[in-house]
């Protein structure tokens, strides 16, 4: 049997440990967590997580550049002469499907910005404006070329982030109402289909059934 090659465990340490942080740093904060309460969750020896992570405040940073950019996924490639039902529909789906399977990712994003985004900050101005004014851009042109609706571009994304992202922040409460101790598949699809019929429509946009 072929052995696993180095930068193959390099790679799976690196996320059993980026996993066990998400869901520490989400649960208690950075303040209230320590490497080594992620070492044990990880189940690794801390040795091994400053092997792979230098400090708190890399890995720290780490686990939210993973979280952008696994909700950036669906708005990266994004142009002009894209289909706009299409892009919006599997960018609204993903974004769901994130929040309901993977909620302690949100949670830790929501209080980065609620705390002021002290990691986040320069980010923001910079990398992530530059990014967002381009997709305003393109949502621009689309509304140009009426593909879409003349809504704000700007406020169009902040709508998506806000409503896929509930699903995440507040499941507590959401499962509770839904009489769920978790979301499984069909509540999943059911609550991409509503935002998707909503979002869409506003958009002036027909989903596909």
């Amino acid at each position: 049997m072929k052995k696993p090659h180095k930068s193959e465990i390099r790679e799976k340490n690196s996320q059993i440990i980026l996993d066990a942080a998400e869901h520490e740093f989400s649960a208690h904060g950075y303040r209230g967590t320590s490497v080594q309460m992620i070492a044990d969750r990880s189940g690794l020896p801390k040795a091994n997580l400053h092997y792979y992570y230098k400090s708190k405040s890399a890995l720290y940073g780490a686990v939210l550049d993973r979280i952008l950019v696994l909700w950036n996924t669906g708005l990266v490639d994004l142009k002009a002469e894209d289909d706009p039902r299409e892009v919006l529909e599997k960018f609204i789906r993903l974004k769901v499907y994130l929040s309901c399977t993977r909620p302690m990712g949100s949670k830790l994003f929501a209080t980065e910005i609620i705390s002021g985004a002290p990691y986040l900050s320069d980010y923001i101005r910079s990398d992530m404006r530059n990014f967002i004014e381009d997709k305003v851009k393109i949502i621009d042109q689309w509304i140009q070329q009426k593909k879409i609706l003349a809504v704000d571009p700007l406020n169009l994304i902040f709508l998506i982030w806000a409503s896929t992202q509930h699903y995440a922040d507040f499941n507590t409460q959401v499962l509770i109402l839904m009489n769920k101790e978790k979301y499984e598949e069909r509540d999943i699809k059911l609550i991409a289909d509503n935002l998707v019929q909503i979002i869409l429509r506003g958009c002036g946009l027909i989903p596909e059934k």
